[in-house]
């Protein structure tokens, strides 16, 4: 189920939020999200709650054994190394064990037949929610939470539990068990949703045909990706590119603006995870605003206590790369995720020690364009995950084996060009820009206020409206990030 089907927008959020208002009291709300998280999380795979009630109750109990450690800290570090050891092992063994084995027969011959592991939905997200909590309990920055079934309604809880943000403990500890909610929360929960369905139903999904037009089908055969690229061209190979940029951005995007607005709609306020990534004028500051939940867990868990940028230059060019690495391999068990994570480890090393005063002196217009140039590349690095394939589709970029035009992506180029304007605004901070203006201006104006309140609630049942049209009878309505 995901959060821009029909059955969960008129069905299972609606159940929930009722269900949840009608209770009283903070432990039957809590119980009620419990019971709704599980049974989401089960819709794609009841076995897999297992995995999910196992590595939290292993959790619970090595960080009930730090909490009565006191200040035994040895017996606290050998829980610390327990419970890393439980949720990585764990995420290895269904995440990458299946890409080890398929390496070492390509290479090696050996073993003759590789295992199909299914790979969980959402182990990334979770597993990265249990180490950020065990880590702090083990800091002692957060107590150990008493209650098994509190840390698990945490670890769970559907708004976020399958494609993130990554919610830290610390972030909601207090509103699990004491959070109201008022008619501000409702109201704003509500609309956020709504922009959130909106963003992937009108916008994400479409971009993402006119990616999987140009580029190639990301279930397809080297051999057939291969054959597909022969008959592309350069136009129709940018436009691809394009239309996959403005994609990634807005189908994730939109997944954490639904997860926000449906927190704050019980109580819960979740950090922002995107702050309009592609304003940037570099890739340094391009990391700081895209999925900034991973970019703030890497830092605060690998980067800082492995030195950070406080040590010799030779250790920090290995910790950012060790980050790196790790940022590639989070997304994807394959080569070309790797590649992906070394591609951007090697501009923020130009940004940080070579072009960085010059960058700094280059016109905002061309630094811009220059972060897109590299974002766009490595979303084609990203997407791709057959190399030769990729280096096909790179090569075709610049022209060489590909024709420069062809009619059809002409005519394609022609119909959907008022749409893909209206994707890349969307991807900039205009319409929230006007949003405050409008709230300024109409401050003080007793009339103007009531009109303006009147088109704030309208506009997302209008929303609400295109949103579900567009949904009706689409087929293609995939959560990018699902598959990590």
């Amino acid at each position: 189920m995901v959060f821009s089907s029909l059955i969960f927008v008129f069905a299972f959020l609606p159940l929930n939020l009722l269900c949840y208002h009608l209770v009283p009291g903070i432990k039957a709300k809590n119980i009620v999200m419990l019971c709704f998280s599980l049974v989401f999380y089960a819709w794609a795979g009841p076995k897999y709650v297992l995995l999910l009630v196992g590595m939290t109750l292993a959790d619970w109990l090595f960080c009930l054994g730090m909490d009565r450690a006191g200040s035994g800290y040895r017996f606290r570090r050998l829980c610390l190394i327990g419970a890393l050891a439980v949720n990585l092992g764990l995420l290895c063994i269904f995440k990458y064990l299946g890409f080890l084995l398929d390496t070492s027969n390509s290479w090696f011959g050996w073993p003759e037949s590789v295992p199909e592991i299914v790979l969980p939905i959402g182990i990334s997200f979770y597993t990265f929610q249990l180490i950020s909590y065990v880590v702090d309990v083990y800091r002692r920055e957060v107590q150990a939470q008493r209650s098994f079934w509190k840390l698990l309604l945490y670890v769970s809880l559907f708004h976020q539990c399958i494609a993130g943000p990554i919610v830290r403990y610390q972030d909601v500890a207090d509103e699990i068990d004491y959070r109201t909610v008022s008619r501000k929360d409702m109201a704003e929960g509500s609309a956020r949703f709504v922009v959130g369905l909106a963003k992937k139903a009108m916008l994400a999904n479409p971009c993402g045909n006119l990616a999987d037009t140009f580029l190639v089908s990301s279930s397809a055969t080297a051999a057939e990706a291969l054959s597909t690229l022969s008959g592309r061209s350069t136009l129709s190979l940018w436009l691809g590119v394009l239309a996959y940029t403005l994609q990634i951005y807005l189908d994730f995007s939109a997944y954490s603006d639904m997860a926000i607005g449906m927190g704050r709609m019980i109580g819960f306020h979740y950090r922002e995870n995107f702050n309009y990534p592609y304003v940037a004028k570099s890739v340094t500051e391009f990391w700081r605003r895209w999925h900034m939940s991973l970019s703030s867990f890497f830092r605060d868990y690998v980067y800082i206590p492995l030195g950070g940028n406080r040590c010799s230059t030779l250790c920090h060019l290995r910790n950012m790369a060790v980050v790196w690495l790790l940022t590639g391999l989070w997304h994807g068990a394959d080569w070309n995720f790797i590649l992906w994570g070394l591609y951007y480890l090697i501009f923020l090393i130009l940004e940080k020690y070579v072009i960085k005063g010059a960058l700094e002196r280059t016109p905002s217009l061309l630094r811009h364009c220059y972060l897109l140039l590299v974002a766009a590349v490595g979303w084609l690095i990203f997407r791709t995950t057959d190399l030769p394939s990729l280096w096909a589709a790179l090569k075709g970029l610049v022209g060489i084996g590909v024709s420069a035009y062809d009619l059809e992506t002409v005519i394609q180029l022609r119909s959907n060009f008022v749409f893909l304007i209206v994707a890349i605004l969307a991807c900039t901070p205009l319409a929230r820009n006007l949003y405050r203006r409008s709230n300024r201006a109409v401050a003080g104006m007793p009339v103007l206020q009531k009109a303006w309140t009147v088109v704030q609630c309208a506009v997302p049942v209008l929303l609400l409206i295109l949103s579900t049209a567009a949904l009706v009878g689409d087929q293609y309505n995939p959560f990018l990030y699902f598959r990590f």
